[in-house]
């Protein structure tokens, strides 16, 4: 069954690139980055609507759990198969060497007599993540007042430091509460693991920058790179200590990191945080712009629009009989 939901979902992807005249008419480099850039938001979204529909059928139908598990992250490690950015740097704190499945190679925790490694996590099955992957979670790094890894950055370019987290001590909020600095500037304040995912939850968390001639932008700011390295800092609070499982640098934007899979209802809440600003948005005047210069046609006026829809309906009409099978497992 999971072999039939992967061909069907190939096939579903090609129909979409090839109903793309404009992205695949670009020249070298461009089309590129806008077909990969296409693809996986084509992806992302109708991987968001088979999954929203699998949970509502599996409510009336005698669909097992652990199939509706194995079809799940099937569905999500695929959709995560488009390439990465660069890794530059990856370690798996308290811990071992490991590769994970997206082929990201954590070295082995370096720092020595800096903090406290802790594998208490092992006697947790770390939810939100595919058992291979585990490990990452399950050991960790912390100290009773602050610590931090000193990360080797000498290529101009976007960045994305990754922060990998999961709360497998406390069992309810403001029990652990911490700051997390780039070089020097708070990046994540009050982080609490538990009041976002819960106990046992993997959790990423994301910072974002740019290094260009020897300079660190990061909101806004500007902060001199000292030796061609960068260090994040994991700063104690008020409540217990500051942590980190493991974390990772790649070379690229938010687009090219792989996230981990939205947790239940958590899509919901996005929606209705979408639609509130919408609704301010709206109910601000909008201000009248005139058009200077010359008159210029759009290119994209001409489209043929048709050719879009055709695999939308091809893939509603082809998923129906795919819906009756899982049902009868």
């Amino acid at each position: 069954m999971l072999v039939l939901v992967f061909i069907f979902v190939s096939f579903l992807l090609v129909l979409q690139l090839l109903s793309l005249p404009n992205v695949l008419s670009l020249p070298g480099e461009s089309r590129r980055l806008r077909v990969r850039n296409v693809s996986r938001g084509i992806v992302n979204t109708m991987f968001s609507a088979a999954l929203g529909n699998l949970c509502r059928i599996g409510r009336y139908c005698a669909i097992k759990q652990h199939h509706l598990f194995s079809i799940f992250f099937s569905l999500s490690l695929l959709s995560q198969s488009f390439g990465i950015g660069e890794v530059v740097w990856a370690v798996n704190c308290g811990g071992e060497a490991h590769t994970d499945i997206h082929g990201i190679r954590f070295e082995a925790d370096p720092l020595q007599g800096e903090g406290i490694p802790s594998d208490y996590g092992k006697n947790l099955m770390i939810q939100r993540v595919v058992p291979q992957d585990q490990i990452l979670y399950q050991t960790e790094r912390y100290h009773v007042s602050k610590f931090g890894y000193d990360i080797p950055l000498k290529v101009d370019g976007d960045y994305v430091l990754v922060l990998k987290f999961c709360e497998v001590w406390f069992t309810a909020p403001n029990q652990k509460v911490f700051d997390i600095s780039l070089n020097g500037e708070i990046v994540i304040s009050e982080l609490d693991i538990f009041s976002k995912v819960g106990r046992g939850v993997a959790h990423d968390e994301y910072v974002p920058f740019s290094i260009h001639k020897g300079t660190l932008k990061l909101n806004g700011e500007v902060h001199d790179v000292k030796d061609g390295k960068i260090r994040v800092e994991f700063l104690k609070g008020d409540l217990d200590n500051p942590k980190i499982n493991a974390l990772y640098l790649i070379r690229g934007t938010l687009d090219d990191v792989p996230k981990l899979p939205v947790l239940p209802g958590q899509d919901i809440i996005e929606k209705d945080e979408e639609e509130e600003e919408e609704e301010v948005t709206e109910t601000k005047p909008a201000k009248s712009r005139r058009p200077s210069g010359p008159k210029v046609k759009d290119p994209y006026a001409a489209d043929d629009t048709s050719t879009m829809l055709l695999p939308v309906f091809v893939a509603v009409g082809a998923f129906i009989p795919l819906l009756f099978c899982l049902c009868k497992l």
